[in-house]
């Protein structure tokens, strides 16, 4: 390895420990209380449509809500009724390279010195980036930022997860985190500013393994109520073919609900709207979630 090699190796590895550093010391020393709920759960299980329905229901109960897209298909706003067309007024967080810059002192992607701000004041990050949807509604889309070349999630990640940690919460006030697919993201900063994990699988082998990562490492982490929901459960064979494969893991979870696989999800995609007129048991067996996670 050459000299020049070496020293961008170095660099690297600085502005890696900076920045997940400067993650760590946000969450601990600004973590806010309140209702936080972390939605998460293998890709295609629906994530994003349970996160939407949820937000409807806290704000048709008086609640404020703050919705959260931390997934990087960034869909969420229009599962809220964002409309497809103005897809480009959606400024994510990490996008906005100069806030990052701004915040942290340090330019994602680039290396720097030694100089880097260690309690950076982001409370102002749902003025300047969050997005009124409906009444009640708004959203705040973080995204993700992506290292060229190695095609992985940088540590600037860690640090706008930790903002959602450092937003404050009156009573009348959730937020709700729809989160990229996979268990990558329960780590250093994301989870534990989080009270309520929402981990969603359907009956697939695969769907449930990710589930069952992801209940234990949001038991590791503390999250006092951990709830699993199975997703397009077709019959009492689906459901007995989860529980076969959660076995003794069952005591992960709070509760577990089952939700049935609803055409109109699809017929009405992306927008869930619709499917609150209807009334579905699909709807039902949501509004029996949201009941239990009050």
């Amino acid at each position: 390895m050459s000299q020049d090699e070496q020293e961008i190796k170095t660099n690297e590895k600085e502005r890696r420990d900076k920045v997940l550093s400067l993650a760590d010391e946000l969450k601990s020393d600004e973590l806010a209380d309140g209702f936080r709920v972390v939605v998460t759960g293998k890709g295609g299980v629906g994530k994003t449509t349970l996160t939407a329905l949820l937000a409807q229901f806290f704000a048709k109960d008086k609640y404020q809500v703050l919705a959260v897209d931390e997934d990087p298909q960034q869909n969420l706003a229009f599962s809220l009724g964002f409309p497809e067309e103005k897809a480009d007024e959606i400024l994510p967080v990490s996008k906005n390279i100069d806030y990052v810059e701004e915040k942290t002192g340090a330019r994602p992607g680039e290396s720097w010195g030694a100089m880097m701000n260690l309690n950076p004041d982001v409370s102002d990050v749902v003025n300047r980036f969050g997005m009124e949807i409906k009444d009640r509604i708004n959203l705040l889309v973080i995204g993700s930022v992506i290292q060229a070349a190695t095609g992985c999630l940088c540590p600037e990640n860690a640090l706008l997860d930790s903002i959602v940690g450092y937003i404050k919460l009156r009573d009348d006030e959730v937020i709700l985190m729809d989160t990229q697919a996979g268990v990558e993201h329960f780590g250093r900063s994301l989870a534990e500013g989080f009270s309520n994990a929402v981990i969603i699988t359907e009956p697939s082998f695969n769907a449930v393994q990710v589930a069952l990562h992801s209940g234990q490492l949001a038991d590791q982490l503390g999250i006092e109520n951990i709830h699993l929901v199975v997703n397009k459960v077709r019959g009492e064979k689906d459901q007995a073919k989860v529980m076969e494969r959660v076995g003794d893991k069952k005591e992960l979870f709070d509760q577990i609900h089952y939700l049935p696989f609803d055409e109109e999800v699809y017929l009405n995609e992306p927008d869930v709207a619709p499917l609150l007129e209807k009334d579905t048991p699909y709807v039902q067996a949501v509004r029996e979630l949201y009941d239990a996670l009050l």
